[in-house]
């Protein structure tokens, strides 16, 4: 199937990334994006087709996405920008994706899920790190104990932050931490809880030599995950030493000082004159351990590990590999999960994986 895409954003971090990527793939996408003074010398150097137009007016998103059948959307934070664009996408029948992680970009493409489906769209958010790996964990572990009530996932990752992902934190620190029970997302402190998990990076024999101290994050499975399984109970974990924890659980009291605009402004700022994304060695040295675990009613768990590449490089193949499936197959239109969409052995199929163990 022939299809015109579109990486929007393709002049960040994680956007050029891909966008060198899928033309060394022998891909053509426009690459578009907000800046076009940062956009076309990209453009020209990868001879691609570039658009300049911003997500504040529905007529310039309309003009931008004339003749576009696909948008990969890299252009975060996400919180601001992916509805313009999911709405901009489902009015131009193009499939929507993206590499967001935010908990509210999921939900609100899983409420467009009769308007995607009524125009044949696909709406995909999560398809880069956030959330390939821990969705597929996710769907492999429901295969495995059909009736459970509780999954908890989490990965141990040491890829550093982007200027984008680091912009998410701030403001994900305002808004304490996310779980889900009993079927609903509710907020609670930030570490609101705590265990020892192995990730399987130490010697993965189970024996807890491996084991680490881990908290609670608000990652975007709290979401996605409930849609790929139905399990109603979700937590993600990401390892924390006894300062991180104990610094997190102290954030709690200067939320309504995170959420003032000014401060997160300032911070952003700050972001933005001393955060740089990880280099390609640095990528290349730093795999990601992903985990995760089921429990039914009876007691009865089952535990799944992975190791992954870095959470950067995932993002790009993982990308790409939901923007060929689209190419290759048509898929009814709807809200989708990476694994429900691509299928529960993505991760697996994606370079620098290994086998997904299930005990």
């Amino acid at each position: 199937m022939t299809m015109n895409w579109m990486i929007y954003g393709a002049n960040g971090y994680t956007g050029e990334l891909i966008a060198r990527e899928a033309v060394q793939r022998g891909l053509n996408p426009v690459l578009a994006g907000r800046s076009r003074d940062k956009l076309e010398p990209l453009a020209r150097e990868l001879n691609l087709e570039s658009r300049s137009f911003g997500l504040n007016d529905p007529a310039d998103i309309a003009k931008g996405l004339d003749g576009i059948n696909l948008v990969l959307h890299c252009a975060g934070p996400f919180s601001a920008t992916s509805a313009p664009m999911i709405e901009g996408c489902l009015k131009a029948r193009a499939h929507y994706l993206d590499i967001t992680g935010e908990i509210a970009v999921f939900e609100h493409a899983q409420r467009q899920h009769a308007r995607a489906e009524s125009a044949g769209v696909v709406l995909c958010p999560g398809v880069g790190f956030d959330v390939i790996p821990t969705d597929c964990v996710a769907a492999a572990l429901k295969a495995a104990l059909p009736d459970a009530t509780h999954l908890a996932l989490g990965f141990d990752s040491r890829s550093g932050f982007s200027p984008g992902t680091a912009k998410t934190s701030v403001e994900g620190l305002a808004q304490g931490c996310k779980i889900r029970r009993d079927g609903s997302i509710i907020t609670v402190p930030l570490a609101h809880a705590v265990r020892k998990i192995d990730f399987g990076d130490g010697d993965g024999d189970g024996d807890g030599d491996g084991e680490k101290l881990a908290m609670t994050i608000p990652w975007g499975d709290v979401s996605t995950a409930y849609y790929s399984t139905g399990i109603p109970n979700i937590e993600v974990f990401i390892p924390g030493s006894p300062g991180m924890i104990r610094n997190a659980r102290r954030a709690n009291h200067l939320r309504w000082l995170l959420g003032l605009d000014f401060v997160q402004k300032q911070l952003k700022k700050r972001i933005e004159k001393s955060v740089k994304g990880p280099d390609a060695a640095t990528r290349e040295q730093l795999p990601t351990f992903v985990w995760g675990e089921v429990r039914n009613a009876r007691g009865e768990t089952r535990t799944a590990r992975i190791r992954t590449a870095n959470g950067y490089s995932l993002t790009i193949t993982g990308a790409l590999a939901v923007v060929d499936h689209l190419m290759r197959h048509r898929p009814a239109g709807g809200s989708y999960t990476p694994s429900k969409l691509v299928g529960a052995d993505l991760v697996t199929r994606l370079p620098g994986s290994g086998a997904l163990q299930i005990d």
